[in-house]
């Protein structure tokens, strides 16, 4: 673990670090005022880091938001914009859409785009060339934002991977950061992101760190932000390891895999995968079911849990 005088504080899990973004913000008396006339609080220039990036998930009632989490994670591998993918997740995406077919600020073009554009594999590409590069740095937000209003543009500027003594580290810079909706799906994504890019290095994974200009609180989530803050500690429980080897030629039939769960809640069990893949491919299915509801769904849903290998999702279908 790097650590110095200058290092932000640690948290063991998503909540402790959660806890500690939310808890400064119900404090704070600085103020705001949105775009949307929607107000809250703020603390400027940020700072955690997460010493166990497998602690990812929320285990509270109120944020522990697994499958949107995933959903999200899947439609950035995807390097889609497409609002029919996302939205199957998170309905009030469309609110986030210019012409109510894409996301102007979707991640995944932005993460995979096509040939020399896929700045994840040209990162992976660089730090196996040189694996003590400072330069690996995958920028997301564009000077191009800035030139007309969308109704959505990326709220993160970069991620910069760092590989010290074959430990990942992973630095996100934000520009701007909702505690209450954001920052859980944030800290999931970008450490499973993280986690895919140390394995196609053959690396373990290391710390996680969040930094952020403008982290606020609207005052619309402030009472569940102090109704979460009350339910007090959780169990630390992480995502079992990722397998070893490169996941990256595997994304597209994870895609494909995906695609066929959300487009038809009662497709059969994939079973082409490692169970660590497998399970994750089961909580989409679990979701799916649950969502639309069609005859059998319990019994069905009840039977994909049986079929957990790991314990550590239970709690959240339980």
């Amino acid at each position: 673990m790097i650590t110095n005088a200058f290092s932000p504080p640690e948290y063991k899990c998503a909540d402790d670090l959660m806890r500690a973004a939310l808890g400064g913000l119900v404090d704070s008396q600085d103020r705001f005022s949105g775009l949307k006339g929607d107000g809250g609080v703020e603390i400027l220039g940020a700072s955690f880091r997460l010493i166990n990036p497998r602690a990812r998930i929320s285990r509270s009632e109120m944020r522990g938001k697994v499958y949107s989490a995933l959903g999200e994670l899947f439609w950035c591998l995807s390097g889609s914009n497409r609002l029919s993918s996302i939205e199957h997740y998170i309905k009030d995406y469309n609110r986030s859409s210019d012409d109510g077919k894409t996301v102007y600020g979707a991640y995944g073009p932005r993460l995979f785009g096509e040939k020399d554009l896929n700045q994840v594999r040209n990162v992976v590409d660089l730090l196996n060339r040189r694996r003590d590069s400072k330069r690996a740095v995958i920028q997301i937000f564009s000077s191009g934002d800035i030139l007309k209003d969308h109704k959505d543009v990326p709220c993160t500027c970069t991620l910069q991977a760092i590989l010290r003594n074959d430990q990942l580290h992973l630095i996100t810079h934000m520009r701007s950061n909702d505690a209450y909706l954001g920052l859980p799906h944030d800290i999931f994504v970008f450490t499973m992101l993280q986690e895919l890019i140390a394995r196609s290095l053959d690396a373990e994974i290391g710390f996680y760190q969040h930094m952020v200009g403008h982290l606020h609180l609207y005052d619309k989530h402030r009472d569940m932000a102090v109704a979460y803050l009350s339910e007090g500690f959780q169990s630390i429980e992480p995502m079992p390891p990722m397998p070893e080897g490169d996941p990256l030629p595997l994304l597209p039939k994870l895609l494909e895999a995906e695609e066929a769960i959300r487009t038809g809640p009662t497709s059969p069990p994939v079973s082409q995968f490692h169970p660590y893949w497998e399970d994750i491919l089961r909580l989409l299915r679990i979701y799916s079911e649950n969502r639309h509801k069609l005859d059998g769904y319990r019994e069905r849903v009840e039977g994909i849990g049986a079929q957990m290998s790991s314990s550590a999702y239970n709690v959240y279908f339980g």
